[in-house]
């Protein structure tokens, strides 16, 4: 099962306030620690929402982008990993060993699978329409 370890965003991080040399290599250490027990499939943080853009539908199919900065920083995201792990308490564990000092806070969210859902709802064409999506971005991975 997959889990996102989703970093939130602060005054510091929405100020564009980089991270300090020590936390740079703690993190560095801890990444290294995922990627070596097998568990790392993503990661990255984030530029401040000031760099970003929000994109709003009305259900009539018309959309409205609204440029950042956004309000509420600590509801925003700052960065996140993405790993695969054998139980939610794994996932947990891992979460814990992020080298944060007082302040820090993350949010363990499950990453839906194929087979979370019914076929009538994600039908077995969706699901082959999806797998060559996977594949393609699998290729490119490798390719980099």
């Amino acid at each position: 099962m997959r889990f996102m370890m989703i970093v939130r965003s602060d005054e510091k991080t929405e100020a564009g306030e980089l991270p300090s040399r020590e936390l740079i290599e703690a993190m560095s250490r801890y990444n290294e620690e995922l990627a070596k027990a097998g568990v790392l499939l993503a990661m990255d943080g984030l530029h401040p929402s000031s760099k970003g853009f929000r994109v709003s539908f009305d259900g009539a199919g018309r959309s409205t982008v609204t440029d950042g900065p956004f309000a509420e920083a600590k509801e925003l995201i700052a960065g996140y990993w993405v790993i695969q792990v054998k139980t939610p308490e794994e996932a947990v564990e891992w979460a814990r060993r992020v080298p944060y000092g007082d302040g820090g806070v993350l949010e363990l969210r499950q990453v839906f699978e194929a087979t979370d859902f019914p076929e009538e709802v994600f039908t077995p064409e969706a699901r082959e329409r999806e797998q060559v999506l996977i594949d393609e971005l699998k290729r490119k991975q490798a390719d980099h």
